[in-house]
């Protein structure tokens, strides 16, 4: 389906979806005992007035360590440990990197997994954007390390600064994070994205020499389709490999930060070596910082922050004063092959309201201030997302707190509430 096609059916992409939306932020009333918990969220962390844009891994002893900086997308890294499942939040890090207290961006979080069966290692990173705040930019990304399941880590060792030959300000380093294939088979590398002001889309490929990690020069991987990759000011990609992440094709899930288009998505069939020209996401997954898992059963599960740009759902919330509005939290359950084919995907889910200033009680549309979700698949098949926003607590001055919720989301009990 070619970009061109596709505008003459929805204009930018723009329409309004027609898959089912399933509220989760309301409670009907008779609901089934069993089914009750997905209509309530856990509390990571609310001891600031402002906490945001989490991120989340699943520790190999079945605990959750959630990461998330102290303000709105840059501050000093905090985190929170559940050992039950998403209920409580209730353990942190405790041997904290000094150097994580001067990060100033978001914190992303994955698991490295080996070929020759070392211990794993988790790569946390936080990039250096210049935010014209007046502290200035070392430029580059930050990155740590744990060969201990997450219990110590090392300090931030910084790369592509100022002081490098080759110098970027990267804005959600590492957007996502995607284990190469090689002859079909897993290797030790990863391919890391991330973009810069100007909306240009980098890849890094991270390998490790002698036990020491090694990033490639970054270099812009989408520069063939620049002209879309401008007009829409694309970035925060997720990246999806086929085949419930064992295929060989990969779907790329882009942001367009200025909501003129659709989200856009993109496929490759060499291993992100080239990508084919991007079409316009269906409305039903058109949003921001797409965060995807698969469940067991084989579909994807991703969350992200609604944007919707259908003029005449706008008008009617809106009265014409902007031209996209936002449903919130939400998350869109279909499959590869929806994506493939630019089908709308089997239904959505807004999972819990982030209230606006003037509500007072759930409503469809809500608060944009959400979303960069830390999702984790527990054994079993309980999707845990986390993610940050107004969920009701206020404070002293009357206004909505921002804090880091999470929430636990079986399908199979969802699928009861579609039938």
């Amino acid at each position: 389906m070619c970009l061109k096609i596709f505008q003459k059916k929805h204009k930018n992409g723009a329409g309004d979806y027609t898959i089912p939306l399933v509220r989760l932020d309301v409670m009907p009333e008779n609901t089934l005992d069993e089914l009750k918990y997905l209509y309530e969220f856990s509390v990571v962390d609310n001891s600031l007035d402002y906490l945001g844009h989490p991120d989340a891994i699943l520790l190999r002893d079945g605990s959750i360590l959630d990461v998330y900086p102290s303000g709105h997308g840059k501050g000093a890294i905090r985190s929170s440990i559940s050992r039950d499942g998403g209920v409580t939040y209730t353990d942190k890090i405790e041997n904290m990197p000094e150097s994580w207290e001067t990060s100033r961006e978001t914190p992303t979080v994955y698991r490295l997994e080996f070929a020759d069966g070392s211990p794993d290692k988790i790569l946390l990173v936080s990039g250096n954007p210049d935010w014209h705040d007046g502290k200035g930019s070392t430029g580059g990304f930050n990155f740590s390390l744990s060969d201990d399941e997450g219990k110590n880590w090392s300090e931030f060792e910084l790369c592509f600064s100022k002081k490098d030959e080759f110098t970027v300000f990267p804005i959600v380093s590492m957007a996502s994070l995607t284990r190469l294939k090689e002859n079909g088979e897993f290797v030790d590398k990863w391919m890391a994205f991330f973009h810069d002001r100007s909306f240009v889309n980098y890849k890094t490929i991270l390998s490790f020499k002698n036990g020491k990690a090694v990033w490639s020069v970054p270099e812009p991987y989408f520069a063939q389709h620049r002209e879309m990759e401008k007009k829409a000011n694309m970035c925060e990609v997720e990246v999806v490999r086929s085949d419930c992440g064992k295929g060989d094709e990969l779907c790329l899930i882009a942001r367009s930060n200025n909501k003129n288009y659709n989200s856009l998505l993109s496929f490759s069939s060499d291993e992100g070596k080239t990508w084919s020209k991007p079409v316009f996401a269906p409305s039903a997954l058109n949003g921001e910082r797409h965060k995807a898992d698969y469940t067991k059963d084989g579909r994807l599960f991703i969350t992200f922050r609604s944007i919707e740009r259908d003029k005449a759902k706008t008008d009617r919330n809106y009265k014409g004063k902007h031209n996209w509005f936002s449903e919130g939290w939400v998350a869109w359950v279909g499959t590869y092959d929806d994506l493939k084919k630019g089908r709308e995907g089997q239904y959505r889910i807004k999972l819990a309201h982030t209230y606006l200033a003037d509500q007072t009680v759930p409503v469809l549309s809500a608060n944009a201030d959400t979303g960069y979700c830390g999702n984790v698949v527990l054994d079993d098949d309980t999707v845990v997302t986390s993610t940050y926003g107004c969920f009701g607590e206020k404070l002293e001055n009357g206004k909505y707190k921002t804090y880091v919720v999470s929430k636990r989301v079986r399908l199979s009990d969802v699928d009861k509430l579609i039938k």
